[in-house]
């Protein structure tokens, strides 16, 4: 998260999820032997799609065996947050 600050990245969320890949040997498939996955979902204008995904990519090492999964795909619908600002206390 704080790389994707550097980028000015703002919009993006961690998740996470409990399961298996489709290479996980079989003995350790079973309900009790899964692993966390994380999950890290972002938005971007779609000008900038194509680079925050190579950018990303690269970053989380997904070229590499049991590297992760990665997609892209068009959001429908999304309201700008833009925090107000705040004056600065003493």
């Amino acid at each position: 998260m704080e790389q994707l600050q550097e980028k000015n990245i703002f919009t993006a969320a961690v998740n996470y999820a409990r399961g298996c890949g489709k290479l996980t040997p079989r003995e350790y498939r079973g309900a009790g032997e899964q692993t966390e996955k994380e999950i890290l979902e972002v938005l971007v204008p779609a000008d900038d799609a194509a680079a925050v995904f190579n950018y990303l990519y690269i970053a989380a090492d997904i070229n590499r065996p049991h590297g992760g999964l990665m997609y892209m795909a068009a959001l429908g619908h999304a309201t700008p947050f833009v925090p107000p600002e705040l004056p600065l206390q003493d």
